[in-house]
């Protein structure tokens, strides 16, 4: 591979690591399990498979990109009675991959649009919370499943 080829792909490395570090960052200071450096790990390596396969002529990488994934995002999803926890960080896990693999595929306004609205879909957590009492009010739905039962009103945005 002449020179300028690997820069183009150490660039692709690069933004793939800065995409994936910036969720990484708003899932680490939000005290998720999966931050900064894995979130950054996962988009990096999408990134370089996708990058040597096009380099090399396979087209199959991306299928088996999300199927390890999809292993690594399953191992972070536990279930605690009725109760279901790391969805949300499987699929942030699973997005970075993807963004990774569209800065392999040379997709650079796709991957940052893509982390633009990530960062907008984590964010909204407090928003969502604001608006699931009145919500649930609304619905008639008042109690909240919990991982220690049900609860009610402020008990329950503290869960």
């Amino acid at each position: 591979m002449p020179p300028e080829e690997q820069l183009v792909l150490i660039g692709k490395f690069a933004l793939a690591g800065l995409l994936g570090a910036l969720i990484g960052t708003q899932r680490q200071l939000r005290d998720y399990p999966v931050g900064t450096r894995t979130l950054a790990l996962v988009a990096c390596g999408a990134a370089l498979f996708t990058s040597i396969s096009n380099f090399l002529g396979a087209d199959r990488v991306a299928a088996g990109i999300v199927t390890g994934i999809g292993f690594l995002g399953a191992g972070v999803i536990f279930r605690e009675g009725d109760w279901v926890r790391g969805i949300t960080t499987a699929a942030t896990i699973w997005v970075a991959a993807a963004i990774g693999t569209a800065v392999g595929m040379g997709l650079y306004l796709a991957a940052w649009l893509a982390t633009f609205i990530v960062l907008l879909v984590l964010g909204s957590r407090p928003l969502v919370h604001r608006m699931e009492e009145p919500l649930r009010r609304l619905l008639g739905r008042g109690e909240i499943p919990t991982a220690k039962g049900t609860a009610k009103g402020e008990e329950a945005r503290r869960h």
